[in-house]
């Protein structure tokens, strides 16, 4: 079975966020950037947990981007990629995005197709869908649990109240968030290892984005606490009413 991984370069949560050029770009002076946390702890993660139970599994990755997510790239193949692509566009367009690894996608005959369910710095939630569309393939988005039985695939989601579990046909996209898997670590032998696994660089195809951005804003600024003496119910009412607004 081929596995192809999708790897996003997000920035660390701990970064400093702000932007230049009349708030129209993130300013990426000393941020420190990482892979995905959905792409790595889970969809990277479970992708390998399958080659362990199978040695006929082969995981590949690929990654939009600048020479700049080689280093991600790399950790990826540390922890357990066999090799890896990377399409050399930069561009944050979602669609864009998407359609560079449909062209990965289809080149490369994949059974399993696993993204995290969004990336930490846009939120859009969005690469899953869009290659649902482009490959003409079944996706089930947000899954929790994938166990995959020959051709077959059982995958579980939440949804409202409770959990969905369905059962298809590969090939197959699956988008992973918490509980597909747990973290794991690089250690020095996975390290040594990815040096010398290939990394293909192919160029963009795709040159127009579909989207711009106009404007970055920061969220206000947090606001004082303030504490009422249990004794002052009805004060406290009258500040969730007027100030809070939320009663």
């Amino acid at each position: 079975m081929k596995v192809l991984v999708c790897i996003s370069k997000t920035p660390d949560t701990t970064a400093k966020i702000a932007f230049t050029e009349g708030n129209t770009k993130f300013d990426e002076n000393g941020v420190q950037w990482i892979i995905n946390p959905y792409d790595e702890w889970y969809s990277l993660v479970r992708a390998i947990e399958l080659k362990e139970k199978d040695a006929n599994v082969t995981i590949h990755l690929v990654t939009v981007g600048a020479a700049d997510a080689e280093p991600i790239i790399r950790k990826a193949l540390a922890l357990g990629g066999d090799e890896a692509i990377r399409v050399n566009n930069s561009s944050n367009d979602s669609m864009v995005v998407a359609q560079e690894i449909a062209a990965i996608a289809k080149a490369g005959a994949y059974d399993l197709i696993l993204t995290g369910k969004e990336t930490i710095d846009y939120n859009s939630a969005s690469i899953g869908s869009m290659l649902c569309a482009l490959l003409d393939q079944n996706y089930i988005a947000a899954a929790t649990k994938l166990v995959i039985e020959g051709t077959k695939a059982t995958v579980t989601r939440e949804i409202d109240g409770g959990e969905e579990t369905a059962e298809t046909q590969l090939p197959l996209i699956v988008s992973c968030q918490k509980g597909m898997a747990e973290q794991r670590i690089p250690n020095m032998r996975g390290i040594m290892a990815a040096r010398t696994k290939p990394l293909k660089v192919v160029e963009a195809t795709i040159q127009s984005a579909t989207t711009s951005i106009q404007q970055f804003d920061l969220p206000a600024a947090k606001t004082g606490v303030k504490l009422i003496d249990p004794a002052q119910m009805d004060e406290l009412v009258r500040l969730l009413k007027e100030e809070a607004k939320v009663i």
